[in-house]
């Protein structure tokens, strides 16, 4: 297939009927997944501590410094029921997310890795993200480099795409100015992928974001994609999904008339319904993404039926059950009461027309099977 440009990209989002979109994004899925098998993933994800510099303005999870009666920090025999928990359930990893605390430099995540791989030798961890890495590297006086280094000597095994959002420095000054730029974001993952970490993109939509930016977020993953050394991996999955602005300080500035000048909600005038401009999201992405090899149908702030209707629209996984989330719950998401872990995600992947597989973060079959 032609590589697509974003004129080209544009247009096919903009004017494409959805059916014609979704069959062209459907077949470049089965050249880069041949069989009609849809994978999904059995971890928990854990969030180690609410504390948080960034403060964006789309997060209600967060909580300041300042605030000792809302702060928390897992103490590490929280952890032990989780991970037991998780194995009981046929897991394998650990999610490990949080936010940019100010006192945690490289020495306490090294200490908190260790300690969860003594305790389970085969646990995987797929912990923190670009902004994390960055801000430990920045307290730590480190580069990305060595805080990666150091990170995996302690037990991290992949990291995954978090906090990317929209990767232009016009949104990101607006919603999470505290967080690293764009190019700061890429950076962390150029590095990663220089180590031969896998790694996962990610896309949070339907803001303050135009289409063109959105285009030019799936570009630059691209881009580094195309980058990435000889024998790597580099992004093994791209997931998007759109934001969920209940009760978030964003809602309330938009509501009250108080987004600054050149700043709307959502960016993009609203031309279809959420659930027809997340499938033209994934389909597009697919279409684009021409070097990644798996799109994942979030479900989780789309429920499980878009999310099967995205599999005949360029994705081929379903993504975790999400034995715990908090972060986007927080903000409005309403589908993870519908427990996946009881075999419905299994059943909507069959349903589909699929077949199930269990994986882990390599898109290898899971140790637990």
């Amino acid at each position: 297939m032609k590589r697509l440009t974003k004129e080209e990209a544009l247009r096919l989002y903009r004017e494409a009927p959805l059916e014609e979109l979704c069959r062209r994004a459907e077949v470049e899925r089965f050249r880069h997944v041949p069989e009609r098998r849809v994978s999904y993933q059995i971890d928990r994800n854990v969030n180690y501590t609410n504390v948080c510099l960034s403060a964006c303005k789309f997060c209600n999870f967060h909580c300041r410094p300042d605030e000792p009666e809302k702060a928390y920090t897992l103490d590490f025999e929280e952890y032990l029921p989780k991970i037991d928990e998780l194995r009981a359930l046929g897991g394998d990893q650990l999610l490990l997310q949080g936010g940019l605390h100010p006192r945690y430099g490289i020495e306490w995540y090294e200490d908190l890795f260790r300690r969860l791989k003594e305790y389970d030798p085969d646990l995987r961890l797929n912990a923190l993200g670009p902004p994390e890495v960055a801000h430990i590297a920045r307290l730590s006086k480190l580069s990305y480099r060595e805080v990666l280094v150091r990170l995996r000597a302690a037990g991290l095994d992949t990291l995954p795409g978090a906090g990317a959002e929209i990767l232009c420095d016009r949104v990101r000054r607006f919603l999470s100015p505290a967080k690293p730029t764009a190019t700061q974001w890429l950076e962390v993952m150029r590095e990663a992928h220089a180590l031969g970490m896998g790694t996962t993109a990610t896309m949070v939509y339907g803001h303050v974001e135009t289409l063109e930016e959105r285009i030019d977020h799936l570009l630059a993953i691209r881009t580094l994609q195309d980058e990435r050394p000889e024998g790597t991996v580099g992004f093994r999955a791209f997931i998007c999904w759109p934001m969920q602005l209940k009760g978030t300080q964003l809602e309330k500035l938009a509501s009250e008339g108080k987004l600054p000048e050149g700043i709307s909600l959502p960016g993009e005038p609203r031309r279809w319904s959420p659930d027809e401009e997340f499938l033209r999201t994934i389909a597009i992405a697919r279409l684009v993404l021409d070097n990644v090899d798996h799109i994942q149908a979030s479900w989780l702030t789309v429920g499980l039926e878009t999310g099967a209707r995205a599999l005949h629209a360029g994705a081929d996984d379903m993504g975790s059950i999400m034995i715990e989330e908090n972060v986007v719950s927080a903000a409005g998401a309403q589908h993870l009461e519908r427990d996946a872990g009881s075999g419905i995600l299994q059943e909507t992947i069959e349903g589909a027309g699929f077949t199930p597989w269990l994986r882990n973060q390599d898109y290898k079959p899971a140790s637990c099977v």
